[in-house]
């Protein structure tokens, strides 16, 4: 019986290995429904990259004209497009020239906003095909996208063939498909597609993030990040019940831009290195399926009550994300950066750990050690960091103080106190909204280009397709085509 089962087994195997035998003979992937193939190469799933078709250019470093007053159409208003529309009323050198939603109610209210600034009156657009009078106007030059996720690539594809930069509420796209026609489509029309992923912008990330372009944590060797998010108590704020929906038919981590795009960041993803592959793992669906039930009426759920996804990158790090939206747990983008002399953690505690000696004196000095009964005028200023730093533990809170105000980015001393008062998640939602227009105003390449869309929205198709596969490795394609390693480190440009 044993000998039976064995070869039962093995039969399964070889029949698993058929399905996706060479890069040759592809199969379809059932999991997203679309059109893309992958195929078994040496143990790992490989998607098809299409080649770049003539006429098209990379769009890495791109920087289009200035338009020193951005004219501007917002689709979707019903709960982060409300909240970019106020935001985009304290911007200088902005006219809203549209609003479009499914609802009319929805158009009314931020015609008030708009009224409540002073500000004229702007074109109503109501319907589900309504979006595309909005894009086919010539008095616009940037499309905000803020619909459900399934219409967020079609919408901005349409934007773009209409000579419209386009910027998307994240994820950008919801599949491999969606993620070559963001890139394709931007390639060929040369308009810029942004996905608005507001946590790059946060003020522990980008703080981070300077600090690692400058060294202080040397050589990261891991990152971390997660979108753990309670949503029990909000699934019906979302109209027709499309985010439930969603998870409903959609395996893997669905969600990941949150945590996964600041980690990218500090880790240069496709601007001197890039993912090379993953692999998941997720839980049995218990939560969701209840919801499911009991909003829907359906057995099955696809998503995974807990999802578990690892990355490793062409320069040998690796990443590790989770995706929670069902359980009770404290909400947790975590972000982490482990380094060979430093450490930062934001979510539950935010904290940053360094060896001695690693950093500046002048930066201890400015902070008040009270609490360590240091008297840093009679401490050999060489000897401060031994004094002050433990490799063991978090440094304490005056200290992590000094070092955030010496790290902090030159975009938030720029612009925090007004981001802090327009607001937005605290305000990194107007600093994204800020250095989007600045860019564009300015003709500058923008901070996160189609590639950062495509990499980082792939994640839900490449993570779905690994869990199906018993967590089988999958091949992260280069969106880039090659290029990933033509500009190197992250740069966000001024003028």
């Amino acid at each position: 019986m044993k000998k039976f089962n064995l070869l039962i087994s093995l039969c399964a195997v070889l029949l698993a290995c058929a399905v996706m035998q060479s890069c040759g003979n592809t199969a379809t992937n059932s999991i997203a429904g679309d059109n893309y193939h992958y195929c078994n190469e040496k143990g790992m799933i490989v998607f098809d990259e299409p080649a770049r078709v003539e006429g098209q250019q990379s769009m890495l470093g791109f920087a289009a004209e200035p338009i020193p007053v951005i004219r501007v159409g917002f689709i979707g208003l019903g709960m982060r497009g409300p909240g970019a529309v106020n935001r985009f009323t304290h911007l200088e050198g902005v006219e809203i020239k549209g609003l479009c939603d499914l609802e009319q109610s929805n158009v009314d209210k931020c015609q008030k906003t708009l009224a409540d600034a002073g500000l004229p009156a702007a074109e109503g657009y109501v319907g589900p095909e309504a979006y595309k009078q909005l894009c086919e106007r010539d008095d616009i030059d940037l499309i905000y996208i803020a619909t459900d996720w399934v219409n967020h690539t079609p919408i901005a594809v349409y934007a773009m063939e209409h000579g419209k930069h386009v910027a998307i509420e994240v994820p950008a796209a919801t599949s491999l498909e969606e993620c070559w026609q963001l890139v394709d489509t931007s390639e060929r029309t040369r308009r810029h597609c942004m996905m608005l992923e507001n946590c790059v912008y946060d003020f522990f990330e980008l703080t981070c993030l300077n600090m690692a372009q400058q060294g202080l944590f040397g050589e990261i060797l891991h990152a971390e990040g997660a979108y753990i998010h309670n949503l029990s108590e909000v699934w019906d704020s979302y109209h027709g019940n499309w985010r439930l929906d969603f998870n409903q038919k959609h395996r893997g981590d669905v969600y990941p831009t949150h945590g996964f795009g600041p980690v990218c960041m500090a880790l240069n993803m496709h601007r001197g290195n890039r993912m090379n592959y993953l692999v998941c793992m997720d839980t049995k669906s218990v939560s969701g399926l209840a919801k499911a039930k009991e909003k829907m009426g359906v057995e099955e759920f696809a998503n995974g009550d807990q999802t578990t996804t690892l990355i490793k990158t062409e320069l040998g790090q690796t990443i590790k994300l989770q995706h929670n939206v069902y359980t009770p747990r404290p909400y947790n983008r975590l972000y982490q950066l482990v380094g060979t002399k430093g450490f930062a953690n934001k979510y539950p505690v935010e904290g940053f750990t360094f060896v001695p000696g690693q950093l500046p004196s002048e930066v201890l000095k400015d902070a008040t050690i009270v609490a360590q009964n240091l008297d840093l005028s009679k401490i050999d200023p060489e000897s401060v960091p031994e004094a002050t730093l433990n490799p063991h533990g978090f440094v304490s809170q005056d200290v992590r103080s000094a070092v955030m105000a010496a790290y902090k980015h030159p975009i938030h001393k720029e612009i925090e106190e007004k981001a802090k008062q327009v607001g937005g998640h605290g305000g990194m939602d107007f600093v994204m909204d800020y250095r989007l227009v600045y860019c564009l105003q300015n003709g500058l390449p923008l901070d996160q280009d189609v590639y950062d869309a495509a990499e980082w929205s792939c994640i839900g198709e490449l993570s779905a397709t690994s869990a199906k596969h018993n967590s089988m490795p999958v091949a992260v394609p280069d969106f880039t085509r090659g290029d990933w390693n033509k500009l190197q480190g992250v740069k966000f440009h001024t003028k």
